[in-house]
């Protein structure tokens, strides 16, 4: 080093004296000369790589793209503490710490099997940030952990033989097990609202919705099918022993510091249980309304009905159009120490602080309408009952509404004044549903413009057509989103309601009295101001919040009674 002008020659005298002096034991002359910062790690690498003939490489602001990460893995960058430099063509080059260890680099032309492979030092710091900067997220992903599971080195932790034992251990920090945390972790870290794990013919396939759309990711071989699946089916407190019948369990775990709760659901199918698990995530509870998507008056609209102190409000649309995500913030919205709310649900999908909440049991008799009857007893201001499905329910709701209660609940029903036809059918007088019904709300969800990526963008004529939209309004902002990193790519990140606010007047009360179907009711709605989900779907693509595709197929059973 001093032949290289990296220290004097008194330098490294009184080192070596401090040295032999027996007061730092633990150092030679080059830690001593290191503690003493009149050298650092890179002058150590620098002068390695000069003794041995080699180059030195600065690893700082390096970044390494997928086919380098995937010639090199994340098992043989931690065992030979190396990195990847560059990839291309055949030609590999590879960064260690130590110049001097033949073996590794034998050892590296064996394994990696490149037809050029070139090595270059670097110091141990920055090949360890390279590391976790790039292999981490290896690590943590589904594809990282497959590699591992692949590699036929790593025993899986988990007799899949014995998987239908009902006392088989599992060890903890079994790949295995980590294989199945990080596919659940990779889909909420993705903002999946589901994950599918589906037994084919000869493969097994993970898919998860993201925005409502299912996308297939990286799916472990078929023959860690079994073990997967009863890994999860003892997680969710599922009996694994039975696999001719549909089963339902619950799965708490926590994921970057945050409790996340899901609820699991297997059923048989031909080529094995499939598994569907839905993640619920409390983040999505705290929504205010303008996130829900209501716009200004409709916000105010919602406001004041569900600050009444009486009645019953229904969210009505099919399965999966966020009807529980604006019950659910509603009830937060109201959430007051003045007030005291009971939810009866089937199952409680969410936790909420300061809320009475009653989970259906039919096994113990603890029945929707059981539970409602009971709970009126407890004297609560509002009653959030998960869903009316028949008669005895819709009855009790019905009543606890005209007795001085505020009801919210939900039914199946494609638009908001179909939730009167629907309450006549299920057996309901209409002049009770005249007197207790408050409002209807339906909803859809359609996807946000991503708003890294947003950009100008005018619908075809068709969409503007069927949408019954000016392509010169004023102020108008079409737009949609170009594709980027921040939304996977899609244009969309995210998702939102469009809504059909029915509220009942004395004109509508009226109709409902004297069994009015539901078209009239309709066409009332309408002249007194509700707007079809189609036209406030298309208010949101005036204003670049969505586009023009995505209402329209949000809204096809609706293109007849819009305009």
């Amino acid at each position: 080093m001093a032949d290289m002008g990296l220290v004097t020659n008194e330098d490294v005298a009184q080192a070596r004296a401090e040295v032999e002096s027996g007061e730092f034991p633990d150092q030679g002359v080059i830690d001593r000369l290191l503690a003493t910062q009149i050298i650092n790690s890179a002058h150590v690498t620098q002068a390695k790589a000069i003794q041995f003939g080699m180059e030195t490489v600065d690893l700082s602001g390096l970044t390494l793209k997928d086919d380098a990460l995937q010639i090199l893995p994340r098992h043989i960058a931690n065992k030979y503490k190396c990195v990847p430099v560059f990839y291309g063509e055949g030609n590999l080059i590879v960064a260690i710490t130590d110049p001097s260890d033949l073996d590794t680099m034998d050892s590296l032309r064996h394994v990696l099997k490149v037809d050029n492979l070139e090595f270059r030092v670097a110091t141990e710091d920055q090949v360890e940030q390279v590391i976790a900067k790039h292999y981490a997220t290896a690590e943590e992903s589904v594809a990282g952990m497959l590699q591992d599971l692949t590699e036929g080195e790593i025993d899986l932790g988990f007799n899949t033989a014995g998987a239908t034992d009902e006392n088989a251990e599992v060890d903890a920090d079994a790949p295995l097990i980590k294989l199945v945390n990080t596919i659940i972790a990779d889909a909420y870290k993705m903002r999946g609202s589901d994950i599918h794990i589906e037994p084919l013919e000869k493969r097994l396939r993970i898919r998860y919705r993201i925005d409502g759309c299912l996308q297939e990711v990286n799916s472990p071989p078929k023959k860690l099918q079994n073990a997967i699946i009863s890994r999860l089916k003892i997680q969710g407190g599922m009996s694994i022993a039975e696999r001719r019948i549909p089963q339902d369990g619950r799965i708490q775990l926590e994921i970057s510091g945050k409790p996340i709760d899901l609820r699991v659901n297997s059923l048989p199918t031909v080529h094995g249980e499939s598994i569907c698990m839905r993640i619920l995530d409390k983040s999505g509870l705290k929504l205010g309304l303008t996130e829900l998507g209501f716009l200004t008056d409709d916000q105010q609209t919602f406001e004041r009905l569900i600050g009444l102190p009486d009645g019953i409000l229904l969210v009505t649309g099919p399965t999966g159009s966020g009807k529980t995500t604006t019950l659910y913030s509603c009830l937060n919205y109201i959430n007051r120490p003045d007030k005291k709310i009971i939810t009866v649900e089937d199952p409680v999908e969410y936790v909420l602080a300061g809320i009475n909440q009653v989970q259906v049991s039919e096994v113990i008799g603890l029945t929707f309408s059981a539970a409602l009857r009971a709970m009126l007893r407890q004297a609560p201001n509002v009653v959030m009952l998960g869903e009316i499905r028949d008669n005895e329910t819709a009855t009790i709701a019905i009543n606890a509404s005209l007795t001085g209660h505020f009801v919210f609940s939900t039914l199946h029903t494609n638009d908001a004044p179909g939730a009167v036809q629907r309450l006549v059918d299920i057996g309901i007088k209409p002049f009770l549903v005249a007197t207790a019904l408050r409002a209807a709300i339906a909803q859809r969800l359609v996807r946000r413009i991503c708003k890294k990526c947003i950009g100008p963008s005018l619908p075809s004529e068709i969409e503007l057509k069927t949408l019954d939209l000016d392509p010169n309004l004023p102020g108008a902002n079409y737009s949609k989103g170009m594709g980027c990193d921040n939304c996977n790519k899609s244009g969309h990140r995210g998702r939102f309601g469009i809504f059909e606010v029915f509220v009942t007047d004395d004109s509508i009360r009226k109709l409902v009295f004297e069994r009015a179907s539901s078209t009239v009711l309709r066409a009332r709605a309408r002249e007194t101001g509700m707007r079809s989900l189609r036209e406030d779907g298309a208010r949101k693509v005036v204003s670049g919040m969505t586009t023009a595709d995505e209402v329209i197929k949000a809204t096809t059973a609706d293109a007849k009674g819009g305009h």
